[in-house]
Order: C-alpha cells, then structure tokens, then sequence
C-alpha cells in the first residue's frame, strides 16, 4: 500500500512538473531586439514560447548564445530605417549570430538602396518553394506599407502588383519585382516592417503563419515553430461552428446600429468643414479617419458612405468622405428598425430624410421644378446631384418607405411618390432606363423623347429595384400603368435569362432580380410568377455554402462590365469582383449577400415557401458570426466588409476593385440592408408587410395627374 502511495505520489509529480512546464511555455533561444511591445512578442506569447526583450542592440547580442538568432524590430518605421549600433555587427560576426532586420539602412556588404516607396496595391508575392506551408507565387496583403529598395538576388517573397485572389494567376514575368524579404550571408533581411503583421492587417493568416515559421526556425532551428494561436486585431465575432444564442442575434443589430455612431459617420457642425475639405468636388473623397474625440452628428447634415478598402500602417482605414442620397435613406432605414430604437435614434432616421428631400441639394434646382423632366428625381450626391441613376433612387425610395413605416409618418410620402413617379415616366416603353441618366440630356431630349425608346436592358443590378417601386406604388394606388409596365421589363428579363448583363458577377443580379420577382407574386400571384422567383432564387442557392455564405461567380466574359482582372497591369484600374476565377470561396456582402438576404425575407413572406426562410435563417446566421469585432478599430468594431473567405474564416479576397474593395464598408448598401433585416427576420416581418398601411395613395394621386398626364 506505501509503495502504490509512493508511485502515485511521483505519477502526479511528474504530471504537475509537466502541467507547470507547460503552463510556463516552451523555451527557446530567442532574442527580440525591440524598445517595447511588438507583434512578434504577442505572437509568441499567444503559442506560449519563452523569449528574451532585450532593448539594447550591443546588450541583445553580447547575450546571445553562439551561433543563435537575434530579431531586430525596425522600432522607428516608418520615419527612420533600421541601423546597427556601434560594435554590434562586429559582435553578431565574432559569435556567428543569425540575425532578421527589418527596413534597414543601406550597407556596403547589403543589397539595400536608398530610396523607400510606399506600396498601395502591391502584395507580397512568394518567390521559392523553400517555405513550408506555402506555394511559389502564393500572395499575402501587405496593404499600405514602405518598402526600401534592394538589388538582391533570388529574393524569397518579393513585391509586385499582381492579380489574383490566392496567388498570382497570371505569374511574375511581366512585372518588375521589389525584394521583401532575402536572405544574404547570415541575415534575413525583410524590406519593410514585417514584425508589424499583426497591427497593420497582413494576411491571408495561412500564407503568413509559414513566412514566420520560416524565419523563426532560421534563427532558432532546435524548435519545432507552430501557431495555432494568430492574434487578430479584426476578427469575426463568431466562430464558424458552435450553435448562436437569440442574445447574439440581437448584439449583432445592435452593435451594427452602433456602428454608425462608433464611425463618426453623421456630420457634425464642429466638423462639417473638415467634410467639405475632404470631400471637395467629390473627384477625390478619400482621407483619413475622425479623430474619436470629435462629437457625433444628429443626421442633420448626413451621413457619410463609409471606409475605403484601403488598410493603414496602423490597422486603421481610409473614410470615404462622399454624401449620397441612397445611403442617407438605406440608414434612416436601419435606425428605425430597431425593436428598441429610442426616441434620439427615431429623430436621426427622421433628419437623414429630411436631409434628402428638404435641406439638401439631392432634391434641389430643376428636380424641384414641377415644369423639369427631372423634377421628382433624386440625385446621386450632394457632389454630383445631376447624375441619376435609377438603381440608387430605388434603394432612396425603399429605404425612405421603410422608414417612414417604421416611424409611422407619413411626412415623406410626398417625395417617395414624386421619386417612383417620376423614374416611372423617364423609362422607355419597355420599362428599362438604362445605367444612369444625366440630367442635362434628359432635359435637352425631353420626356416623350425618353418613352419612345425601346431599349431591352436586362441588367437586374440597376433595373430591377426600380420595378419593385412600381409594384409597391401600383399596391398602393391601383394604377394599373405602374403594374403593366413593370410586368413587361420582368418578362423580357426573364426572357433573356441566362443571358444577363452582369457587373461585378452574376450572383449580384441574381440576388437583385428576387425583390421584383417577390414583389410581382404578392400583386399576381400565378405559377409562372412563382416558377421566375423559384428559378432565380434557386440558382442564387446553388452557390450556398453549408455556412449560409453565397458564393460568388462570374457570368459569361462577354456580358461581363467589370469582369475578371484581365492581366496583372489592370489590377485595380476599375471596379471588379472579389474572385479571380470560379469557385473562389468568397461572400460579398455589398452585391450579393446583403441584397440576396433582404430579397429572399420577402420572398419567403410573399410565397410562405419555406425553403426561402431556411435561407434567410442561414444567411442570417452567417452574417452574424462575420460581423466585425475590434477592441482596437472602434470604426470597425460591429461593421461588416464586402468580402469574407468562407473557408478560411477571415476577411480576405482579391482587392483588385478600384473604388469598393474587400475591405470596404458602406453605411448604405451593406450595414444598412444586414442590420434592417436581421431585425426583420428576428420579428418576421418584411418590408412589404411593415409599410402595408402606408397613406401615400392620396399624395400619389396628386401626383399621377401632375406628372402623367393622361396616363
């Protein structure tokens, strides 16, 4: 008995000595030469490996073990570039150190020049097989970072504008490529600061964890180097699996209402010079991000549109300062869907319309003339009022309806019918108009001139909401034109399908073709109606992931407006997908997935069908874990991006577009329209249903007979 009390004695020693081991990390020889906190140290601290700071370049070497490694961060990057103390290269040769350094100085025995430039839409390009874990030409987002000029030979990774989405699709022969990282003699050498890789967003995390494992295994190769744990300054909120609470569902609406405040997105008087600087005469609407000091406005004097897809040193990301029309309302929209939305919030909602149809220029000069072809319509911008494109008035007119419906005023009736209205009667006799009007050229031709035309458009992105105002209006009024003209341009639509017209893919006008095919089944509910809803959502579902993500796809070449990046010198010159071919594992959540969602919640509403709610139950589901969640980033904190990668669970695709790219955010089009119908599916509402009682048929009236005359 003593001696079975004896062996379990030293068993749990053992075992405790093991546990305490652990609990106190794995050791390794590693120096990191750096004067505080650092990525490197927290990516180690995460995967629970021993390592030493040591602040002093002479102190860190001379502490060294011969022939063991030495990390120096380039701690002044990037106003100053990397440079050894006195003695300490004379050091790391006497005890024949491996060292890594970072944006360094130019040296006689290194291929390192003077000059530095600044990457904007270069990635690193994996340059060898020599790197466990990831493939020649494999790509990684450096985002916006400076790169010292080098001449070295056989570079591992090197920079180069490239397009792709996993790695450089078209090669590296056509490009001039910028070392990012060599080895020469016993120095790693990285041009630019890659110790910040956590703080400055680098990813794909699958492509970057090998480059580390690399080089630490260079400088200490008696470890086995493994990361399971990648610390994530922007993550999603959610894990992929594990079953999500109702208490999660309903963070995630509040949070992404909040984000509107968090981003300092409404103008505020004591800023709204800063705005207009910014904003300028809207040919350049990019800058930095508001100072979180600066107070929030009240929807007064709008919203901005949001973040450009464009990452900055610090993790932080470049605004877009532009005020549209559209997400002005898509916002009024989702600040009044809230089941708990406080009287405060219910103003903003009120202000933003306000802001469309009364104070702003969106609504002003001859769109405000009852005599002017124009009058009724709502410009693009406060920047460019005289651009009319008709896909951004409908999504003015649904959110200001929805609006209006949830604050249960019926102050803006009066614009939203002139607005359906008057996009009604600048359409052929077909029912299309085409991308956009100008609003000179509408007014040189003249109405009749307009009505006459027989264009066919079938381009659902920016025909198809417009005839779901129609169908609401003609609910609403029983004015049967609305109704006729509406059912013609579906038909010839649907006449054409597959052979749509498509602009960043054709998953998005899938997803834009659902609300009028709804719609059309909630006013004539026939099979054949049925039969187009069920042939279009169905096809959108094909693509859908078991996470309730919607995957992209690219349509016909020839049908295509911003097809595939033809080459690595068009990466970024114009608007784009997220994919570089088919079967990219990619979500987009400002075309497809946000408009998919709240169209697929009225289908299921309009048909009872519930393979339709079981969509929108996964898609919700999906959006909620993706949901944006940084304690560092709080203009980022409860946003979503445009682009998520599905398999790996993270915020990456390719950033090829030139103005909305992975990692942009719109107050509009994206939070808006995933905030208002995660609130709706949480009540089982929909749109239709919510603005059923809408008094707009008397305004309507009044307004069929002053701008249709005879019709």
């Amino acid at each position: 008995m003593k001696r079975l009390t004896r062996s379990l004695f030293f068993i749990l020693l053992i075992i405790f000595s093991v546990e305490k081991s652990n609990a106190q990390g794995r050791n390794t020889n590693m120096i990191i030469c750096s004067d505080g906190s650092n990525d490197i140290a927290a990516i180690l601290k995460a995967n629970n490996f021993n390592y030493r700071n040591i602040p002093d370049q002479l102190a860190a070497v001379k502490a060294a073990k011969n022939g063991s490694g030495v990390l120096f961060v380039a701690n002044d990057y990037p106003q100053k570039r990397f440079s050894f103390a006195k003695g300490v290269r004379e050091m790391i040769a006497k005890k024949k150190l491996k060292v890594f350094i970072e944006f360094p100085q130019s040296y006689t025995d290194l291929s390192i020049g003077n000059d530095t430039v600044k990457t904007q839409l270069e990635r690193a390009v994996i340059n060898t097989s020599q790197i466990n874990g990831i493939d020649s030409l494999d790509l990684i987002g450096i985002h916006n970072a400076y790169v010292v000029e080098s001449t070295a030979k056989n570079p591992l990774i090197i920079v180069a504008k490239v397009a792709g989405f996993d790695n450089a699709q078209y090669g590296i022969s056509d490009v001039k490529p910028a070392p990012l990282l060599f080895k020469q003699g016993n120095v790693l050498v990285a041009t630019t600061r890659l110790s910040a890789s956590v703080t400055s967003r680098f990813g794909p995390v699958d492509h970057l964890k090998p480059v580390w494992q690399y080089i630490f295994k260079y400088l200490d190769p008696s470890v086995n180097w493994q990361f399971p744990n990648w610390p994530l300054q922007v993550k999603p909120m959610h894990e992929a699996a594990g079953k999500l609470s109702e208490n999660d569902y309903k963070n995630a609406i509040q949070k992404g209402t909040d984000w509107f405040y968090k981003g300092k997105f409404f103008v505020h008087p004591e800023w709204e010079p800063l705005f207009l600087k910014r904003q300028g005469d809207g040919s350049d609407v990019a800058g930095p991000p508001l100072s979180q000091t600066l107070p929030v406005g009240d929807g007064t004097l709008g919203v901005l549109e949001g973040h450009l897809s464009r990452i900055q040193m610090d993790g932080s990301q470049i605004y877009r300062y532009w005020m549209r029309a559209d997400c002005n309302a898509e916002v009024a929209y989702a600040l009044s869907a809230v089941s708990d939305t406080s009287a405060k919030q219910r103003q903003v909602a009120a202000n933003l319309l306000d802001y469309i149809f009364k104070k702003s220029n969106l609504r002003g000069d001859q769109r405000n003339d009852p005599a002017s072809a124009a009058y009724g319509l709502v410009g693009w911008s406060t920047t460019h009022p005289h651009v009319l494109y008709g896909d951004d008035n409908a999504r003015v007119i649904l959110g200001a309806l929805g609006a209006a419906a949830h604050l249960k005023d019926g102050s803006w009736d009066k614009y939203i019918a002139e607005a359906i209205i008057a996009n009604f009667r600048t359409s052929g006799k077909n029912g299309f108009r085409g991308e956009r009007l100008e609003q000179a050229n509408l007014i040189k031709a003249g109405l009749q001139a307009i009505n006459d035309n027989d264009m066919v458009n079938p381009h659902p992105h920016f025909e198809a909401w417009m005839w779901a105002c129609y169908l609401w209006l003609y609910d609403k009024t029983g004015h049967k034109p609305f109704l006729d003209q509406s059912k013609k341009a579906i038909a010839l639509t649907m006449e054409k399908y597959p052979s749509w017209k498509w602009t960043n893919g054709i998953q998005q006008e899938r997803a834009r073709m659902i609300l009028p095919l709804a719609w059309l089944v909630r006013v004539e509910d026939t099979p054949q109606h049925r039969q187009w809803l069920a042939l279009i959502a169905d096809r959108l579902l094909e693509n859908m992931d078991s996470s309730g993500a919607i995957r992209e796809e690219l349509g016909a070449a020839g049908d295509g407006r911003y097809g595939a990046t033809k080459s690595n010198a068009d990466y970024g010159k114009h608007e784009a997908p997220l994919i570089a071919v088919n079967g990219d594992p990619v979500a987009d959540m400002l075309y497809t997935t946000n408009f998919g969602f709240f169209a697929l919640n009225e289908a299921a509403a309009a048909t009872g069908d519930i393979k339709y709610k079981d969509a929108v139950n996964k898609i919700a589901d999906f959006l909620v874990r993706i949901q944006v969640d940084s304690k560092v980033h709080p203009d980022l904190d409860g946003g979503w991006f445009r682009a998520f990668d599905y398999k790996r669970w993270e915020y990456w695709a390719s950033n090829a577009d030139a103005g909305w790219g992975a990692w942009g955010t719109l107050t509009g089009w994206t939070q808006s329209w995933i905030v208002t119908t995660l609130a709706l599916q949480q009540k089982n509402q929909s749109l239709w249903e919510i603005s059923k009682e809408s008094k707009i048929n008397g305004e309507a009236k009044i307004a069929i007979k002053a701008m249709l005359p005879g019709k």
